[in-house]
């Protein structure tokens, strides 16, 4: 089914969407509509434009691919499935994710997979293409986070503050120097040929979608960042 989004409200076209029989679901001239997907499960969206906020909230199976940038919120408490963004996306991608995995061709604005978290097999993905802005993984508490920094030519690939309140998860972060400015409970090592197969799938499910070349990416440093306490404010209580 094709929807022309053109003009239309956000409510009616996220009801649109959801009283649709078909499971397979083009948008045609969106611009700004907040929460398409919110929720869903079992559909296959196309987005040909710009989704407003929380595009993908809570989602719990769907599949979204996104021809165009994405707002702020993507994939907030996402629970399962996939989001694809051919571009970037804005602030607090992946925000409290907890399942599914998104896949952003460009750059990310701050706050990416701030408290992410993950439990038994439900372990979240954020696949970066560009840059992350600052305080990405403030509060992670699990999954991962792979910032792959394409054309930032071997420099860290993100801002300041990063892991700052991490006490799960990880962060790998594809670079040529070992990152600065860490907190104190996180540590970077580069990463051994076991964290590499870990993230292989997801590497290749990135170049397959953006046609990059995964043999390439393979071949570059990539540092891994882990929290070494699961209370990182102990310091801070009279009692610990």
């Amino acid at each position: 089914m094709k929807i022309n989004a053109s003009e239309m409200h956000f409510q009616t076209l996220n009801q649109t969407i959801r009283n649709c029989d078909s499971s397979d679901i083009e948008i045609d001239n969106c611009m700004g509509q907040r929460y398409i997907a919110s929720g869903l499960s079992g559909k296959r969206i196309t987005i040909n434009g710009t989704p407003g906020n929380a595009l993908g909230a809570y989602m719990d199976g769907s599949s979204v691919v996104i021809n165009g940038n994405a707002q702020d919120a993507t994939g907030d408490t996402m629970n399962d499935g996939e989001i694809c963004i051919h571009g970037s996306a804005g602030d607090a991608t992946g925000y409290a994710m907890r399942g599914g995995r998104i896949l952003v061709q460009g750059n990310t604005g701050y706050r990416a997979g701030i408290h992410m978290k993950a439990y038994q097999d439900k372990i979240p993905v954020l696949v970066v293409g560009g840059v992350a802005g600052s305080f990405l993984g403030e509060y992670q508490a699990g999954g991962i986070i792979i910032v792959l920094g394409l054309g930032a030519n071997g420099k860290a690939p993100i801002g300041d503050f990063y892991g700052t309140g991490m006490h799960g998860g990880k962060i790998f972060l594809c670079c040529d120097e070992t990152p600065t400015g860490l907190p104190k409970q996180v540590s970077a090592q580069v990463a051994t040929t076991e964290d590499m197969e870990e993230i292989s799938p997801h590497l290749k499910a990135f170049c397959d979608k953006f046609a990059e070349d995964y043999h390439k990416i393979l071949q570059k440093k990539f540092y891994i960042l882990t929290p070494d306490t699961k209370n990182p404010y102990k310091q801070l209580y009279t009692k610990n």
